[in-house]
């Protein structure tokens, strides 16, 4: 069996824009099942239609052309739904067993064409600037760029400490009363220098990649203080049935 070459040599150096899309979408929603049950998380209905579709809409407004779909739990409803979206370019992707996020994105990475990717969980609307945040990537030749949001009220969330050059310095666990810079769930991923590494099939994006080799790759934040929802909780599913209309 031939091994693929997953080395930053060639052509594709020369990427300047990000056009390729990993929807992480496998989540089992375990939170949102009072308010949803016998869904995919992604696929919860939100003005009227499967909160994806507010995703993927988004995401073509910014110039995404090809999208890979990481699949887990009852992945047939979403293939199904994805088999009914006019004029969208995708492949799925099916965790047979949970991966972890950084086993289903390094999964997903192997059916990608480009060399950076952006990888968006399927539950999490943040609209950011794909451009600004795609040219702030290249500038620095980032492994991976995070797409960081300020939030006042950040308990649900773990803080990102940054150096003056953007580059990441350092991840704080879930504070209550915490204020600051939050990961939005958004990147910009070189898939190549990713696939290179050793991991094992099971693993972690956050902790395993992210925490583990950001002081020894190339890793940035950008700051971007656009609209933000995450609706893995019931009251912010609610919300979102207003603020997405």
């Amino acid at each position: 069996m031939t091994t693929p070459d997953y080395s930053t040599k060639g052509p594709l150096l020369n990427q300047t824009e990000v056009t390729e899309c990993i929807v992480l979408a496998g989540g089992l929603g375990t939170r949102l099942r009072s308010a949803v049950a016998d869904l995919p998380k992604c696929m919860a209905p939100v003005a009227g239609v499967p909160f994806l579709d507010h995703v993927i809409h988004f995401l073509k407004l910014q110039g995404i052309k090809r999208f890979v779909f990481s699949l887990g739990y009852l992945h047939e409803t979403v293939e199904n739904h994805l088999k009914q979206i006019p004029d969208l370019n995708y492949i799925t992707v099916v965790e047979q067993d949970p991966l972890g996020t950084g086993g289903a994105i390094q999964q997903a990475s192997k059916s990608c064409t480009e060399t950076n990717v952006l990888i968006v969980n399927g539950d999490t609307m943040f609209r950011v600037d794909l451009n600004t945040l795609a040219a702030f990537h290249f500038q620095h030749q980032a492994s991976c760029t995070l797409a960081l949001k300020p939030m006042k009220n950040a308990d649900r969330y773990g803080l990102v400490h940054l150096f003056p050059s953007g580059a990441i310095d350092s991840f704080a666990e879930k504070k209550e009363g915490a204020s600051g810079l939050i990961n939005g769930g958004i990147y910009i991923l070189n898939r190549n220098r990713f696939l290179s590494m050793k991991f094992p099939n099971k693993f972690s994006f956050e902790q395993d990649y992210l925490l583990s080799y950001h002081n020894s790759e190339p890793m940035y934040g950008f700051v971007q203080d656009a609209y933000f929802i995450d609706i893995g909780i019931p009251e912010d599913y609610m919300r979102a049935q207003t603020e997405l209309k």
